[in-house]
């Protein structure tokens, strides 16, 4: 199959141009294609999956996937999808991002022997000279053509405006463009929906400049039932950096996705095939509620690997009970082959600060350690859902006492005085709950 069918069959598509010529140029064999990935940032998110998914189902079908590093354009910000202008960063920021995003990135792409590449456009943009940039490229853009461009028009139409500085954003990306279709002979730029005009003003630079045919494939933006923007949790962003969003918590993420778009998300986010993922499309109840599983099993596998993965799985039996998955219910997911012996877990060795290293079986719900000494003498729980992070402030973590939103191994606690002591341990530890899904267990140091 085209990978181009691949990919509007399972709705990355939202735009194209050139759908047939498209369709042949991608049939003759393996060709290069790219996308931007902003730097601002040293871990990806959510909102990322769908540009890194789309690269990997390239490469998948035997194409050469490049993600470019925006270390040039980071530099001044894209103004695409912003009513604000965004902070400048640092080259010594970018540097250091840079080194985060292709961690994350190979989780999904081989970038082994060639397969794939990572390019950084401070390699070309940073040495333009200025006068002979507007003389080879800005005379092929008309500011007519420019402010009519959404991105544009949407700054221009903000209380701040558009700074000049992000109004030459266009030229420079489409420069990438033209620069990896000479370099690279990478003739595809995709990208989200809001970058529409600046892939065609680089499909068109590329045609003027290199006489060359190139294309371009926007994303729709992804946004759940609900309609809130893909990523956003009302925490903040679900990072893609393990560091700061735990497995556990993207496990639980995912295993929260809306009735409504657990089939949409399977297509997107896993790479299980089509005629399984349409049949989800029956099911009901808890059966529904295993393919839920089953998607934050496989979306948890593939960016935290395999380990992390069955962790995460057992963290959640562990909190919310066991949950039979039907063998029948996407079959080739290898979440059916958890209780084998060829995929058990090990023990992990957790190191406590100034001790020896012991040995315990830990499961991926977030977790620490207290002295038993310490809570001999009692600790507030109002302090220690905040600690443990539960809450952002003791006053907060009052706030959750007093309104019933505060639990000790599944048990309410009525007032926020209440101390925690060792008679609260069961099962040598004490699991706290904020809320309906915000776990953390105190293993006890002894």
């Amino acid at each position: 199959m085209n990978v181009l069918n691949v990919l509007q069959e399972r709705g990355f598509v939202e735009n194209m141009t050139h759908e047939k010529e498209l369709y042949e140029y991608l049939n003759q064999g393996s060709a290069s294609c790219y996308i931007g990935f902003d730097p601002t940032a040293s871990s990806l998110h959510v909102g990322s999956l769908v540009p890194i998914m789309s690269l990997a189902h390239m490469q998948r079908n035997g194409h050469r996937p490049i993600a470019l590093v925006g270390g040039g354009t980071g530099l001044i910000g894209d103004p695409s999808g912003k009513t604000e202008m965004r902070q400048l960063i640092t080259k010594e920021d970018v540097e250091f991002n840079k080194i985060g995003i292709k961690q994350q990135l190979s989780k999904f792409i081989d970038f082994s022997d060639g397969g794939a590449a990572l390019v950084d456009n401070a390699d070309w943009l940073t040495g333009l000279g200025y006068i002979d940039f507007l003389r080879d490229i800005g005379r092929f853009f008309s500011v007519n053509r420019m402010v009519k461009a959404e991105s544009y028009r949407l700054r221009l139409e903000s209380e701040e405006g558009l700074s000049f500085i992000e109004f030459n954003y266009m030229l420079l990306q489409a420069y990438d463009f033209m620069k990896l279709a000479d370099s690279h002979g990478c003739l595809l730029q995709m990208g989200g929906s809001d970058q529409w005009g600046n892939i065609v003003a680089g499909v068109d630079l590329v045609r003027r400049k290199l006489q060359k045919t190139a294309f371009g494939i926007t994303f729709p933006l992804i946004t759940t039932n609900t309609g809130a923007k893909m990523g956003k949790t009302a925490s903040g962003a679900v990072w893609l950096d393990s560091s700061r969003t735990t497995p556990y918590d993207y496990y639980q993420f995912w295993v929260n996705t809306d009735d409504n778009d657990v089939v949409r998300f399977l297509a997107l986010f896993t790479f299980l095939p089509m005629e399984e993922i349409a049949e989800v499309k029956k099911l009901s109840g808890a059966d529904l509620n295993s393919a839920k599983s089953i998607l934050a099993y496989e979306t948890t596998k593939l960016c935290h690997g395999m380990e992390k993965a069955i962790k995460a799985y057992h963290g959640a039996i562990t909190n919310f009970g066991l949950r039979i998955i039907p063998k029948n219910i996407i079959p080739s997911s290898s979440v059916h082959s958890i209780g084998d012996v060829s995929v058990q877990v090990p023990p992990a060795k957790i190191s406590f600060s100034g001790s020896d290293n012991i040995t315990a079986e830990i499961i991926a719900v977030p977790h620490s350690f207290v002295e038993n000494s310490e809570l001999q003498s009692g600790v507030p729980a109002f302090k220690l859902f905040s600690q443990v992070g539960l809450t952002s402030s003791g006053s907060a973590a009052r706030r959750l006492i007093e309104q019933g939103g505060a639990y000790i191994n599944g048990n309410r606690i009525e007032s926020s005085d209440y101390i925690v002591g060792c008679s609260d341990i069961e099962n040598d530890g004490i699991l706290l709950k904020a809320g309906k899904k915000k776990f953390h267990k105190i293993k006890i140091k002894t």
